[in-house]
């Protein structure tokens, strides 16, 4: 007896508990991620006018990932029935760029050795990184770069004609120092950026218009006056030189502060070449008393976050959304406990966290958790996670487990059927029997397993001449105690889950 053939028999067009990863569970996105909220789904999701930071517990397989899939859901129509007060999404979930950059920056026994390599990220790490991110996505939707998709974005150009002669600067200054794609050259795209906001750069060329008038004076005296002779005496070319001074002068100091950038923004693949090629762009008063990422601290980062929201608010963005996710996956930290620890620690940091129009949700695994109250008074004081709407564990109930399941069930309902969980058990498996099961579960993820192999297992009992249309409550409970086995070996580390 096929699977398939017993869900069709119950009007169900496919397996409701195929998939387990939220990223690529149709199921979900398609049916589930409007209605199938967790308990504490209002507290993590807050109120999209004002965003606030969660952070989130929960322990492998109990829903961080879909919950995340369910934020940018649900801010994606928020933004399109509120176009002039926008939330601005920022995915903080892939790490590894961000990772092979930082260890590119050690050598040694440090770079071989990921604990005391991790010893050495800071707050301000994690800062660049968020606004590389955000920067990158700022500049992709100002060009309309077709092949960029970022969450939660409208498909209506952003309206650049908003932003003032400041505000286009402060864009301009964050893309030399964030915009990371990977597109085209960074200098071709940083010019294209100047041509969309019409920034001027015709005064940075002064320089240039020296050295070159001092060069065509010179010869035009020589040839005027017929004294080729001049030629070779010295100060022909001591004037040309000095009329090339300033230019000289710009290119070192472009160069000195491209390598500074470079030096102090450890998670970003920077150029120097390409980096001072933009600089030489800045007259020294567009660039005096900006802040730049140019040293080992977080007071310039939160500088250019300000012009980072003012420049959004302009571009009718009400506030900032960054979405951290997957912190074990790092092929780095390979789920390590300590190594997650090093990496996220930095980022409690109660100024960061509580800084206005920013919400940051922070979905962690909940081997973290059990690190906190461990932690000494300088952590707590610094993290003040008692005003972070702290989740301290993604827990499931039975009954909430039920109505994911029910949920799933009725997704994937075939044309004009309405199927029912409890109509696949004999009358045995009732709704209470199944809460029950449900509770041992715990998580959605043990939940979609265990459904799938007893769907498998009754089918596997079963011929196509004679079916069986319920599963009996032998068949549940076998199965049951199997799945409990193997789920209680995967918490002790010695199974595959």
């Amino acid at each position: 007896m096929k699977v398939q053939q017993f869900l069709e028999h119950h009007g169900i067009a496919s397996n409701p508990f195929a998939d387990e990863d939220a990223q690529t569970d149709l199921v979900f996105k398609a049916g589930c991620i409007r209605s199938a909220h967790h308990p504490t789904w209002d507290k993590v999701y807050g109120n999209p006018a004002e965003p606030a930071t969660t952070v989130v517990f929960g322990e492998k397989g109990s829903g961080k990932t879909a919950m995340g899939l369910q934020i940018v859901h649900h801010l994606t129509d928020h933004n399109a029935d509120h176009p002039n007060a926008q939330v601005f999404v920022v995915a903080y979930d892939d790490f590894n760029p961000f990772l092979d950059r930082f260890r590119e920056r050690f050598s040694g026994r440090r770079r071989r050795r990921v604990g005391r390599l991790l010893e050495e990220w800071r707050l301000w790490d994690h800062m660049d990184a968020m606004l590389s991110l955000a920067v990158t996505q700022l500049v992709d939707r100002l060009l309309e770069v077709k092949q960029a998709r970022h969450p939660a974005a409208r498909d209506e150009p952003l309206p650049a004609d908003a932003l003032d002669a400041g505000q286009r600067r402060d864009v301009m200054l964050l893309a030399a120092c964030y915009d990371r794609s990977t597109s085209e050259n960074p200098v071709d795209r940083w010019h294209a950026l100047r041509r969309r906001l019409a920034f001027p750069i015709w005064q940075s060329k002064w320089d240039l218009a020296v050295g070159g008038l001092v060069t065509l004076g010179v010869l035009v005296l020589i040839a005027a006056t017929g004294g080729w002779q001049w030629l070779l005496r010295p100060w022909p070319y001591l004037a040309v030189a000095a009329g090339w001074a300033p230019r000289l002068w710009r290119l070192m100091k472009a160069h000195w502060l491209a390598w500074k950038l470079v030096r102090h923004t450890r998670v970003l693949n920077h150029n120097t070449l390409f980096l001072r090629k933009i600089l030489t762009h800045w007259t020294a008063g567009q660039l005096v008393g900006q802040p730049l990422p140019s040293e080992q601290r977080s007071d310039d980062r939160y500088e250019l976050l300000g012009k980072l929201q003012s420049v959004l608010r302009a571009l009718q963005f009400g506030g900032i959304v960054v979405l951290i996710d997957r912190v074990d996956e790092p092929y780095l930290i390979n789920g390590s406990t300590e190594l997650m620890r090093a990496l996220v620690w930095p980022m409690l940091d109660n100024k960061l966290l509580k800084h206005p129009g920013v919400g940051i949700k922070l979905l962690l695994p909940s081997e973290l958790e059990r690190l906190i109250d461990r932690q000494d008074r300088q952590f707590h004081q610094r993290a003040r996670l008692d005003k972070q709407n702290l989740i301290r564990s993604l827990d499931w109930t039975g009954q909430s487990l039920y109505d994911v399941a029910a949920a799933r069930v009725r997704a994937c309902a075939a044309e004009g059927a309405s199927p029912a969980l409890t109509a696949l058990f004999e009358p045995a498996v009732d709704r209470r029997r199944l809460m029950e099961a449900f509770e041992a579960l715990r998580v959605p993820r043990n939940l979609f397993k265990f459904m799938y192999r007893l769907f498998t297992t009754h089918c596997n009992a079963h011929t196509d001449e004679s079916p069986e249309w319920q599963i009996s409550g032998e068949t549940f409970q076998s199965v049951l105690t199997v799945y409990r086995r193997d789920q209680d070996a995967f918490d002790r580390g010695v199974g595959a889950g």
